[in-house]
């Protein structure tokens, strides 16, 4: 059987009736063409199985229309909606996203930039600042752009949260409601601003009560619910145990929660539980889980828009957005004295 020759521009541009340079274009950069031309170009090259030839056109153009991204993990709701959003906005225009995750280790990281960097990407985008000199220095020599999430370095481009605020925000909450004995389950704050901007958060709002955040008060564990429960256990173990729990992250404050349940403690009525991140099952738990919102759609949203202006201009400035976030009040946190008992 002979084989079938693959099409091409001119191929798609003929049925289309149409130039050739309006088919690349479509194909290329989406955003610039009319969206019923994009329309039937997408159609008429899906039909004949059009694949582009990336390779060729990076050899041509010294741009593989693809950006590199580098997450702690996958195994997120709060990262996967940024990436989500990431997605749909480059692919919008042409670009495609290659992501890597590791683990929140610094050596995984760098081992993924480096292999992002290889594939010829683009630009690249990470979550934090907070990593090795040695990290920083293959980044820079890579010279392409790099774009922060969450927290940022400066010199680079960053789209950001508050999360020293964030932290303030759930601790002031519990002590207007009463609360001071305060615990924190976190995530490891070593190479990781997020989670340590949020403790000192919550530390500054307890020490501006006059209120002390003790060692003994912080348990620090992986992002998930079962490592919630781990924390939550290792801070009832405490004589007086906390009257209420910070959860860095929703999934850490949905274990805790979990775990208190279990242990016949009741939500809010025995403890106050409050977490950091609104994803959405938190207002599904029961009860609700007060949080403060963290808005993952949008860090995508403008993670994506400040790429293509870099890659469209990068003589620009360093840009440096901040998002607002907010205290989000539902049913697991309440006033104490709960109980007679607590």
């Amino acid at each position: 059987m002979p084989k079938r020759s693959k099409p091409t521009l001119i191929d798609i541009a003929a049925a289309c009736d149409t130039s050739i340079a309006t088919v690349s274009r479509a194909l290329s950069k989406p955003g610039l063409v009319q969206p019923e031309t994009l329309e039937r170009v997408r159609s008429v090259a899906a039909s004949m199985g059009y694949v582009p030839n990336r390779r060729a056109r990076a050899l041509v153009s010294g741009r593989s229309n693809t950006v590199g991204v580098a997450v702690p993990t996958l195994n997120s709701p709060i990262f996967s909606a940024t990436l989500q959003e990431m997605q749909k906005a480059l692919s919008a225009n042409g670009y495609q996203l290659l992501i890597a995750s590791h683990e929140y280790d610094p050596a995984a990281e760098a081992a993924a930039l480096s292999q992002l960097i290889s594939h010829g990407v683009d630009a690249l985008v990470v979550v934090g600042g907070m990593r090795p000199q040695s990290t920083w220095s293959l980044i820079d020599s890579a010279e392409i752009p790099l774009i922060q999430l969450w927290e940022g370095r400066e010199g680079f481009d960053q789209v950001r949260v508050d999360n020293h605020l964030a932290g303030d925000l759930a601790a002031r909450h519990l002590l207007e409601l009463g609360h001071t004995r305060i615990g924190v389950i976190c995530g490891h704050r070593a190479m990781n601003d997020r989670q340590a901007a949020r403790v000192e958060g919550v530390r500054r709002a307890l020490g501006d009560a006059g209120l002390d955040l003790p060692a003994a008060l912080i348990s620090e564990q992986t992002p998930t619910i079962m490592a919630g429960r781990a924390g939550c256990a290792e801070l009832l173990a405490h004589d007086p145990r906390p009257t209420a729990l910070i959860g860095a992250m929703d999934m850490l404050a949905m274990g805790a929660m979990l775990e208190a349940q279990a242990r016949g403690i009741s939500v809010p009525g025995d403890m106050s539980i409050i977490g950091i991140d609104n994803i959405d099952v938190s207002a599904h738990l029961s009860p609700a889980l007060t949080t403060v919102e963290i808005p993952a759609t949008r860090i995508g949203a403008e993670a994506a828009a400040m790429v293509l202006r870099r890659l469209g201009d990068e003589s620009l400035e360093c840009e440096k957005l901040l998002l607002p976030i907010s205290l989000v009040l539902r049913q697991s946190t309440a006033a104490y004295p709960m109980r007679s008992d607590a």
